[in-house]
């Protein structure tokens, strides 16, 4: 199954409640995205038949080895934009939404130049 830019968004937001939590539910998800619960009910179903998570007989969310790796990179992909955005004067608010539609874009060589940039410039981390 194809992650699309919605799919991978979901990894995200799931990756960073994990790390503000000691566990994750749909509804905290649904939050974090200021989406419907029924929403994230069929992105959660679709993620879990992609094998990207499971989630148990208490409704915990928990991402597999391959859902937390697409979570890391793209979490890594938006950390290297937004910098390189804030280095070069954009605005917090922009650069941030900026980063966020660039990440599905970007090739691993635009990034790996940005952030060289990023290291040269001593921009923000």
């Amino acid at each position: 199954m194809e992650l699309l830019r919605a799919g991978k968004e979901y990894l995200k937001t799931i990756l960073l409640l994990e790390q503000n939590s000691d566990a994750v539910r749909s509804l905290d998800v649904a939050r974090a995205l200021h989406v419907t619960k029924p929403s994230v009910s069929k992105a959660m179903k679709r993620l879990r038949e992609g094998g990207y998570l499971t989630m148990d007989a208490a409704k915990w969310i928990n991402l597999t080895e391959v859902g937390r790796e697409i979570a890391e990179q793209a979490t890594e992909k938006h950390r290297v934009l937004t910098s390189c955005l804030l280095s070069m004067g954009i605005d917090p608010i922009v650069a941030e939404r900026d980063a966020c539609a660039l990440e599905h874009a970007i090739s691993s060589e635009a990034l790996e130049q940005m952030q060289r940039f990023i290291d040269r410039k001593g921009g923000v981390s």
